[in-house]
């Protein structure tokens, strides 16, 4: 039996016009904007960490207006319920029976804004959607669109009456990224561009839908050498010992971070994932994922995640798909 050949040419072409469509819009973040479209290659889902104004709305909407796909925003307060993000069954008295009404989250790209101000109830209702892309209400099972990619935001400064994701949570996203201030340039740049009117309303849609997923397909098809793949299992297991964590990352992460190094290979036009990619995918998939030992102090994840990265023997030959 043949196994399936990606296209690497074409999956990076469609990278790179998502990448570019998305920053017209963001200025000076091109790596987060890229960890952003890796993410949604990769049929991942995305926490992005950052202040207010940095633009983490604008990317979201931008992901969604590039692939021609359908988004949602849900501000998240404690009075949120469950219902409100998965919808309800409505009983029609004309024709005797209910009628399914969709929530939000049934679209191609669904902003969730400060998720931990979500009451712990109202976040698990997000499990199924991100794990199984598909929502269960009232027994009745309803399969979501594809492609699917919850994009959830934090605040990291104001804590006050917030819910804190819990590690199953956390553990459902597939990468987590900083978002920083753009520097002198970006920033200069991003006021220019919103002089007269804002760059959203002009961006065009690159890819269609089925592009999208004929490209998370081909991350799948990537060419992954026993050496890489044992030595991204080493990484996440070198969590687990690391004196400055209490909890370190699940089997599940070993899965994200060779599927992410997938989705980088594939956007540098390769068909085989190199030990580089994993290494350098590792501080976005990890970090996040990881509970640390003591509550004050000490080195942030991301940190322990690049020490541990330094530390793990890199494998020096690794074969390419014959």
């Amino acid at each position: 039996m043949i196994e399936p050949q990606p296209a690497p040419g074409t999956g990076s072409s469609a990278f790179r016009r998502v990448v570019e469509n998305v920053q017209i819009v963001i200025a000076g973040n091109d790596d987060t904007v890229r960890s952003a479209v890796a993410c949604l290659f990769a049929d991942g889902n995305l926490l992005l960490d950052g202040v207010p104004g940095v633009g983490k709305t604008t990317l979201a909407r931008a992901l969604a207006i590039s692939i021609g796909g359908t988004s949602a925003r849900i501000q998240a307060t404690p009075d949120l319920l469950p219902s409100d993000l998965t919808g309800i069954s409505v009983y029609e008295q004309v024709h005797g029976e209910f009628r399914f009404v969709p929530g939000p989250i049934f679209a191609n790209v669904v902003l969730v804004d400060e998720i931990n101000r979500a009451t712990p109830r109202t976040q698990s209702a997000l499990l199924e959607p991100m794990e199984e892309r598909q929502v269960t209400v009232d027994g009745e099972t309803h399969v979501l669109p594809r492609p699917y990619l919850v994009i959830a935001t934090e605040n990291p400064v104001e804590q006050h009456g917030t819910y804190p994701l819990p590690e199953g949570q956390l553990d459902r996203f597939a990468m987590s990224v900083h978002v920083g201030y753009p520097d002198e340039d970006g920033s200069t740049d991003l006021v220019r561009r919103q002089l007269t009117r804002h760059p959203l309303r002009d961006l065009e849609q690159v890819l269609t839908p089925e592009e999208v997923v004929a490209a998370q397909e081909a991350v799948r098809a990537v060419y992954v050498d026993e050496g890489v793949l044992r030595y991204a299992v080493a990484l996440v297991t070198a969590t687990r010992s690391a004196p400055e964590v209490a909890l370190g990352a699940s089997p599940r992460a070993s899965v994200w971070l060779i599927r992410v190094a997938q989705a980088r290979a594939l956007a540098e036009g390769r068909d085989h994932v190199l030990p580089d990619d994993v290494k350098a995918s590792a501080g976005s998939v990890l970090a996040h994922r990881l509970v640390p030992g003591s509550a004050r102090g000490g080195p942030g994840m991301r940190d322990v995640v690049a020490a541990i990265a330094d530390e793990v023997p890199v494998p020096l030959h690794t074969a390419r798909r014959g």
